[in-house]
């Protein structure tokens, strides 16, 4: 037997083991696959050059935000200002002030561009310096410094918790991994989002910036797309809480739905002014003093500008509007731009109902078919009969459509009123009922019979529920034929502002209020819900509203134009006119051109009786006297002095006698007081 010491076999297979191979489950890979490993590695390099980019493209515009800061701004804003002012002496300080501001502008950048140009010359030299007494690698410290600080200004305070930053990254950023950079002020916004309680820490990544922060006129704006299940008017609800999670007044903020086409019902959007008080401003005259004639259905109603300082239009027709606030804050200012529209249309007929009387409404005398003033009983009951008649009217407007429908089709494809035929005879009809509050505190202490109670002895009622209603079934019924409403109260309550009249207007305005219960009397729930906020308008928002006409857009708030008193009444005149030249000048503006008429001729009367006392040397004279001297009946001269207003004496003395007649002091009252 051999003695021979065993060798191993020499081979370069190691052999193969006899035992199973023990189970890989629970075993981590060190080493990711090489083809995984290069990916990451590309992903990496390629965020990296993207955030290098994003930060110098952030430098450059916070650079050209600083070149311009609030200049351009505050010169567009003087330059419109100078626009709208019509007063000389005014307009040469906005003159100055404009040449002001851009001397301003012109300074500011000379200073930017100058300290920019310091510090780049400098960083320039240093760069320089270093490269030609260090070399490579000071060039290379100067590269790699530059490539890192425009990755942290692209990055920086956009990382989301969890993801680590750029540099010290515990583990690598795979393809899913890369998180999308935010811009700071667009996580500002998000952290705000999250403090006004309208998300959550953990929604912040689900809550979207569509195309990012920018600049809107006199502020920014931004549109939000909420996490998935939050709908947006949830959102606008907490308007206020947002302003103060901004730092902000409320009256800065404009946060809505956004109902455009690329909207949805998760995404809002939000304004924000620069100023504090975007609404102050010099007051801005309405273009209707000076305009010769007004197309009230196809130009609307110009009311004056939104907090972007764009010019806003109201469209009536179809629809009936409801204006409420507190006194002297510009209510009658605005229903005076509605009045007035009107006035400028002589096919649009005007009806006035004013709980009292005073010069406000005076004007509209001239041109008024029909006008009434006061809250007592008797007018209270006037007010039934003249609601009757005109729904009536315009009941018989409504049959006399259809039979146009029936034998000419064509004239009215949808059913409507069009312009042609409100140019016809079928113009619009303007009901205004001025100090809403009087008149239904007059018709409280009213007492009527029910409409539908036709006994001998009817039950009497509180005039104010039945007076209600009728102003309502003449928004409800009228609409369809141009029939419109406009309502004013001051004393937005429960009392002043019944839910069922407000319901039937679509279109509501709310001035300066007290409280959000004052502001839901006049807007309705969902408005204020929606973030309206009236009751948040400031002690010197004089002329400022809320307006909520019932669109899908939501409110809006403007600072009215102004029509003062003098003007109100050169606009009416002009109304007077265009109406008696279309002969359409009907009702009690018509009958009041008659009796004033009558009245002048009474009074040439009346200066003749004078004349003829003068010639007979007498302070009195008979009615017989007179009919012999002017060669008039007696009828017909007694009626005159009626018209007239002649207070005859009791008794006169004519040659010593006391007899009937007139003296010479009540024919002069009636001159003088003309």
């Amino acid at each position: 037997m051999s003695t021979a010491a065993q060798h191993p076999h020499l081979t370069v297979v190691p052999p193969m083991p006899t035992a199973a191979p023990a189970p890989l489950e629970g075993v981590v890979a060190k080493d990711a696959p090489i083809a995984l490993r290069s990916d990451n590695a590309i992903a990496r390099v390629v965020e990296h050059v993207r955030l290098v980019g994003r930060g110098y493209s952030r430098l450059g515009r916070h650079w050209l935000a600083g070149l311009h800061d609030y200049h351009p701004h505050m010169i567009a804003s003087a330059e419109q200002a100078l626009a709208l002012c019509s007063d000389i002496d005014e307009q040469e300080g906005l003159r100055d002030a404009v040449e002001t501001r851009r001397a301003r502008y012109a300074r500011h950048r000379l200073v930017y561009k100058t300290k920019t140009g310091m510090w780049a010359t400098t960083a320039a030299t240093a760069a320089t310096a270093g490269t030609l007494s260090g070399g490579f690698w000071v060039s290379l410290a100067a590269g790699l410094g530059a490539y890192l600080y425009g990755i942290r200004q692209g990055v920086q305070g956009d990382v989301p918790a969890g993801h680590g930053a750029i540099a010290g990254v515990a583990a690598p950023l795979g393809l899913g991994d890369i998180p999308a950079a935010v811009h700071p002020q667009e996580d500002a916004l998000l952290a705000a989002l999250v403090k006004a309680d309208i998300i959550t820490e953990a929604q912040r990544a689900e809550t979207r910036i569509v195309g990012g922060i920018r600049q809107d006129g006199p502020g920014w704006a931004a549109r939000i797309e909420l996490p998935e299940g939050m709908p947006a008017v949830k959102a606008t609800s907490k308007v206020n809480n947002l302003a103060g999670a901004l730092r902000k007044k409320a009256a800065q903020l404009e946060f809505r739905p956004d109902t455009s086409e690329t909207g949805h019902e998760g995404m809002a959007t939000l304004w924000v002014a620069d100023s504090p008080n975007p609404h102050a401003g010099p007051k801005v005259y309405s273009e209707l003093i000076d305009a010769p004639r007004w197309h009230f259905w196809r130009d609307g109603i110009p009311l004056g500008m939104d907090a972007r300082q764009a010019r806003q239009i109201l469209r009536l027709i179809w629809s009936s509007i409801l204006v409420g606030g507190l006194q002297d804050y510009g209510k009658s200012y605005l229903a005076r731009l509605i009045a007035a529209a009107a006035a400028l249309d002589p096919t649009v007929r005007i009806i006035v109902i004013t709980g009292k009387t005073g010069p406000d409404w005076a004007p509209l005398k001239a041109i008024a078919h029909r006008w009434i003033a006061g809250a007592d009983p008797n007018t209270i009951r006037s007010i039934f009969s003249l609601m009757d008649d005109t729904i009536t009217e315009m009941q018989e407007r409504g049959t006399k459509l259809d039979r146009i429908f029936e034998q000419e089709p064509h004239r009215i494809p949808e059913g409507k009123i069009t312009p042609e035929l409100a140019e016809d005879g079928m113009g619009p009809v303007l009901l205004i009922v001025e100090e809403l509050q009087e008149l239904l505190d007059g018709a409280a202490v009213t007492k009527m019979a029910m409409p539908d109670d036709d006994s001998d002895n009817p039950r009497l009622v509180s005039a104010k529920g039945p007076l209600v209603d009728i102003f309502a079934r003449f928004n409800r019924m009228t609409r369809f034929v141009l029939g419109m409403g406009l309502y004013i109260t001051q004393r937005p309550d429960a009392d002043s502002v019944p839910t069922e009249l407000r319901e039937v207007c679509v279109k509501r305005a709310c001035f300066r209020t007290k409280s959000p219960e004052s502001s839901k009397m006049v807007l309705g729930d969902l408005a204020v819900a929606a973030g309206a906020a009236p009751h948040a308008l400031f002690e010197s928002s004089k002329g400022v509203f809320v307006l909520d006409e019932g669109a899908e857009d939501g409110y809006r708030t403007l600072r009215g134009d102004v029509i003062d008193l003098p003007d109100f009444v050169k606009i009416c005149e002009r109304g007077r006119q265009l109406r008696i030249a279309a002969g359409t000048l009907t009702g009690d503006a018509a009958a009041r051109d008659e009796r004033a008429q009558k009245a002048a001729q009474a009074r040439a009367l009346i200066a003749g009786c004078l004349d003829v006392m003068t010639r007979l040397g007498r302070d009195a004279i008979q009615l017989d006297e007179l009919v012999a001297q002017i060669g008039k009946p007696a009828d017909e001269l007694v009626a005159a002095f009626g018209t007239a207003e002649v207070v005859r004496p009791e008794k006169v003395t004519i040659d010593g006698k006391r007899v009937r007649g007139y003296d010479r002091a009540c024919f002069e009252a009636v001159l003088k007081a003309a």
